[in-house]
């Protein structure tokens, strides 16, 4: 059974002074939502502080319930296309889980339901007339809370009308629900495999999520020829120090999933207390390289403020010019020199 308000957390954990004086009705917050797995977790503070809900929520007044300004960006009921190339269609606002440091909290857990077939079409309709759009995220919410017949009806109907567009696969119920993943779900999946190629797209934070189930849950995709990529949020006391972060890349190298994105978080209001300083974030990103190989290494990354887009954030190895050649400094701290092609002599 679930965890669903603060009264059942009381009796499973003991609450800090933070932690009981959350308000579920304040403007910021989430709903509680705790399955039973993580639920057994809770000794863990990086899990804890994931999923058990802070005042810090209620205080927090930085930052905007929408700061990828998907609202201005939707050009149907449930399609957000920000990007030129690629789109993000709202499949639900449900999840398995509430993490605390969710950006679309001003659509998740707000009892808006499924898309209906008739938003499905609407979105493939106006996907299939932008052939700018490649890429379409499936996420919400997390699609894979829908019954395997929803998933099967929904897959059919964009590989129907948009064959060579690729479509992003994004959860994090294999973290948080991997049983859901049955032969099922996989059947319904492997079905509407024509066409361009389908991509999971998964959410470890920490490596104590990646565990013998959710590796199994991740391996029914990887066995169907679906490449998997972790998004790995940067969050304060979960997962903001080298080893942790290091050891989370090597565990998801093991099991076939590729660390994709390090995400600093985004400037949503009722999670400040979970972003770390972009000037931490940069330090750690230049410590894990040093220690990291390219296939281990995630790009930190920024969304910026106000449907900005992504950019990489990375430690500048190129120092300066010197004579005719650039210098660089190497991971490791050592000054390299290379000539600039550019100079004649």
């Amino acid at each position: 059974m679930a965890i669903t308000n603060i009264e059942q957390l009381n009796g499973y954990i003991e609450l800090s002074e933070d932690e009981k004086a959350w308000r579920e009705d304040g403007e910021n917050t989430l709903p509680i939502l705790i399955p039973e797995r993580i639920a057994a977790m809770l000794s863990n503070p990086a899990i804890r502080r994931q999923f058990v809900p802070s005042a810090k929520e209620n205080e927090d007044t930085v930052g905007t319930l929408d700061p990828q300004e998907e609202r201005e960006n939707s050009h149907t009921e449930r399609l957000v296309h920000r990007y030129r190339n690629r789109a993000a269609f709202l499949v639900t606002d449900r999840c398995f889980a509430y993490c605390r440091h969710c950006f679309r909290r001003r659509f998740t857990g707000k009892m808006i339901g499924e898309a209906s077939e008739g938003e499905i079409r609407e979105a493939a309709a106006y996907i299939k007339e932008h052939r700018e759009i490649r890429e379409v995220l499936l996420t919400g919410g997390d699609m894979f809370t829908l019954s395997d017949s929803h998933i099967r009806r929904m897959l059919s109907i964009f590989k129907s009308e948009c064959p060579s567009v690729i479509f992003r696969l994004c959860t994090r119920a294999v973290a948080v629900c991997p049983e859901r993943f049955t032969a099922g779900l996989f059947a319904a999946i492997k079905e509407n495999q024509k066409g361009a190629p389908f991509y999971l797209m998964t959410q470890f934070n920490h490596p104590d999520e990646l565990t013998d189930d959710a590796a199994k849950a991740v391996s029914g995709f990887l066995d169907l020829g679906i490449p998997a990529f972790n998004q790995t949020v940067l969050l304060s006391g979960v997962n903001d120090d080298e080893k942790t972060l290091i050891e989370l890349s090597e565990k998801l190298l093991l099991n076939r999933i590729k660390p994709y994105y390090l995400f600093q978080g985004d400037l949503v209001k009722g999670t400040r207390h979970l972003r770390v300083p972009i000037e931490r974030g940069l330090e750690i990103e230049k410590n894990i390289r040093a220690e990291l190989s390219g296939l281990g290494m995630p790009q930190y990354t920024i969304d910026l403020p106000e449907g900005g887009g992504k950019v990489i954030l990375t430690h500048s190895y190129l120092i300066g010019k010197e004579g005719g050649s650039y210098v660089f400094e190497t991971p490791e701290g050592k000054i390299r020199h290379y000539p600039d092609v550019s100079t004649r002599g």
